[in-house]
């Protein structure tokens, strides 16, 4: 009986210890670790989320940037923080599914090195070009790129990123053959695609999107399920015949495997309330992206999924990780 009721006290201390952490936290502020550098996609989103985030939960958000590697740095700083909640990051399609399925040497599982908070949002990819390029549309552009094999060049955010990839399945497309600058982030790629230094890019919409308003960059093709209203004479990759190009990114919040599951919850619960706020959902859709706020397992799921289908794509092109 004596035993029972030791038992029971046990049980019920460590309710209470683990309710206690979940009210007591955030106790101060939160780091988010953006695995690009500032001016990208990842990093507009997170500044868009992470901003009322913090006052959501009652502690400053404070983005820091990590970038190289096509992600990979930034990445393995997250797996290997803290498992406190204090620390967690931005998983994307590069990060957790690309680098992974085309890096061997790794230096963190992109499924078992992470506990997943949520999925933030999704945004179409796009091909744009400079304004100074000599094609209006993609039928012209593609004319050129058929013309000049090995002449033309797209720039992306790193090697084995997203952009790296869709780059090469628009080459395995169209039989086309563009050289591959990689940069360390978008932010830095879209400052020589602006200045002219290379011809085009495979890019996020949200980190291009304001260039594209501004005449700065040319809109060629994206990646999403129907024309975008801000976009309206741009047609999707699939209209092109190019389905195999029409996958849209993702951008959503990770913390470092083991952290306790009461946190997540919590970081969960918070993340999702903000991106139904009215006015995040307007800034987000400003910059092209579309809200998701799914719960832990089903971010999880979307990472397995991206990191099959990815391996598939590394496999089918040969594609092999060179170290930049």
């Amino acid at each position: 009986m004596k035993l029972n009721k030791l038992v029971c006290a046990l049980v019920s201390g460590f309710a209470f210890a683990a309710t206690a952490h979940a009210d007591n936290f955030p106790s101060k502020p939160i780091t988010l670790i953006v695995p690009f550098a500032p001016g990208g996609t990842t990093d507009i989103v997170a500044r868009i989320v992470g901003d009322k985030l913090g006052k959501e939960l009652g502690q400053a958000v404070v983005v820091e940037n990590r970038g190289g590697g096509g992600g990979s740095i930034g990445a393995a700083a997250i797996s290997k923080a803290a498992p406190d909640g204090y620390t967690i990051g931005v998983s994307t399609v590069s990060t957790h599914a690309v680098n992974a399925a085309c890096n061997p040497k790794l230096g963190y599982d992109p499924i078992a090195g992470f506990s997943p908070i949520t999925n933030m949002a999704r945004t179409p990819n796009v091909l744009t070009v400079n304004n100074k390029f000599p094609a209006q549309d993609f039928k012209q552009f593609l004319d050129q790129v058929k013309k000049n094999p090995g002449k033309l060049n797209y720039a992306t955010s790193g090697t084995c990123s997203i952009q790296h990839m869709v780059g090469e399945q628009f080459k395995a497309a169209t039989g086309t053959f563009i050289l591959h600058i990689p940069y360390r982030g978008a932010g830095p790629a879209l400052n020589d695609l602006l200045g002219g230094q290379v011809d085009m890019m495979f890019d996020n919409l949200p980190s291009s999107m304001s260039h594209i308003q501004s005449g700065k960059l040319r809109p060629l093709a994206i990646a999403w399920n129907k024309r975008i209203d801000a976009l309206p004479n741009v047609p999707t990759f699939a209209e092109l015949g190019l389905k195999q190009v029409n996958d849209p990114a993702w951008y959503g919040l990770v913390a470092p495997p083991k952290t306790p599951e009461d946190i997540i919850r919590k970081l969960n619960a918070a993340a999702v309330k903000v991106l139904n706020m009215p006015e995040v959902k307007e800034r987000l859709k400003q910059q092209g992206a579309e809200p998701v706020g799914n719960s832990p397992a089903e971010h999880a799921a979307e990472i397995k999924a991206e990191l099959e289908k990815m391996k598939a794509v590394v496999t089918k092109q040969g594609i092999k990780f060179d170290g930049i």
